[in-house]
């Protein structure tokens, strides 16, 4: 059961049902793959029984668990448009194959609510691939393309996706929220986003009832402002604005020393949160954060320099420059209804690496 004042404190179940290579290289070894679409168009038939060991090994049971022994209470759980099988709009870089996308996730699903149930865990299913790709990010599923906005078939499918998902798990115990679109990029009009965002609002609430399920949207990289007067009680009720914060994709923040890092995690972000919760109207999650600073471990695309504020640092210095910048972040982040902690796992780093972070001492050992 939702209720919009439960303070939400998780981690992103991420490269799961969407891949990632930054995060799961051992699975792109070999392959021009940059993103799950060319994986699996690229793999063809050996997708499927690769993919599927990875489904069963990347999180299991125990993991949930962990978490839940860890005091945390939510997971947010990345999904693509493909999870129900094949049924969405063909994309070129799909090739030769119509459908390319390995079917069977949709039962992964079925098993991750199961355990969050067991756990006592809320979830929130989040949109994180749309067709035609929202962003352009590997994480939207194809890189370097962004034209989810550009088709009415893409949208639709879109809204096809969440109401599926909100009649499969509406009266589930565990679910908590349905994001209806990870990151749209920027320069995705504001004006069609925010019809997508009631679209999708719509949709959910055929199902599940606001009392149940919280419906979240997130900012598409603008500024909070924009959607001030936006989807307000009491027309509509349980709604969430998710932000995500990260301070190593801009110039600005790359040059930061580790007191630059600290001081905005601490200050200006703090300053917004404070300007969030007293003008916006809508509770607020940061849906993404982590301590990572070093750009080159996590970008697929971007050029150097590579400078960051750890690289001169002996491990004694980092280990104290890690929980500062973790104890500053939490200490805004805490002022908002919930933060989601991007990734639980990677095989690459530990900053960005919940589980290593807290058995390293990084991040508190107890949520509760």
């Amino acid at each position: 059961m939702a209720e919009a004042s439960t303070k939400l404190r998780g981690v992103n179940l991420g490269s799961w049902l969407v891949l990632e290579k930054w995060m799961v290289p051992s699975l792109f070894e070999g392959l021009a793959a940059t993103d799950e679409t060319t994986w699996c168009a690229e793999l063809g038939e050996q997708a499927g029984e690769r993919l599927r060991a990875h489904w069963q090994r990347w999180i299991t049971r125990d993991d949930f668990a962990w978490l839940a022994g860890r005091g945390l209470n939510a997971v947010r759980i990345p999904l693509g448009h493909w999870i129900f099988g094949a049924d969405y709009p063909y994309h070129r870089s799909y090739g030769a194959a119509r459908y390319p996308f390995v079917e069977g996730g949709i039962q992964v699903l079925d098993q991750a609510m199961a355990w969050a149930q067991e756990f006592g865990l809320h979830v929130v299913l989040d949109l994180h691939a749309a067709p035609g790709c929202q962003n352009g990010f590997d994480n939207g599923g194809i890189k370097d393309v962004c034209e989810w906005h550009t088709s009415p078939e893409y949208l639709e499918h879109s809204l096809n996706v969440l109401e599926r998902l909100a009649e499969r798990y509406a009266g589930h115990p565990a679910l908590h929220a349905i994001e209806v679109l990870n990151e749209p990029r920027w320069d995705v009009p504001t004006d069609y986003l925010k019809a997508y965002n009631l679209q999708a609002y719509a949709r959910i609430r055929k199902h599940c009832p606001a009392q149940s399920v919280a419906v979240v949207f997130h900012d598409g990289f603008r500024d909070f402002r924009e959607y001030l007067g936006f989807m307000q009680a009491p027309q509509y009720r349980n709604v969430l604005f998710d932000i995500h914060r990260y301070q190593c994709f801009e110039r600005s923040d790359i040059d930061l020393d580790i007191y630059g890092h600290l001081h905005k995690a601490a200050g200006a972000w703090k300053g917004e949160a404070d300007a969030i919760i007293n003008e916006l109207g809508l509770p607020t999650l940061c849906g993404e954060w982590s301590l990572g600073l070093d750009l080159k471990v996590v970008s697929l695309w971007a050029e150097g320099p590579f400078n960051h504020a750890m690289e001169h640092m002996d491990e004694f210095q980092k280990n104290v420059a890690y929980r500062g910048y973790a104890a500053a972040q939490l200490a805004t982040f805490e002022k908002y209804q919930g933060w989601f902690f991007w990734n639980y796992k990677t095989e690459t780093t530990p900053a960005w690496c919940f589980r290593e972070c807290v058995e390293r001492g990084w991040l508190p050992s107890v949520f509760a």
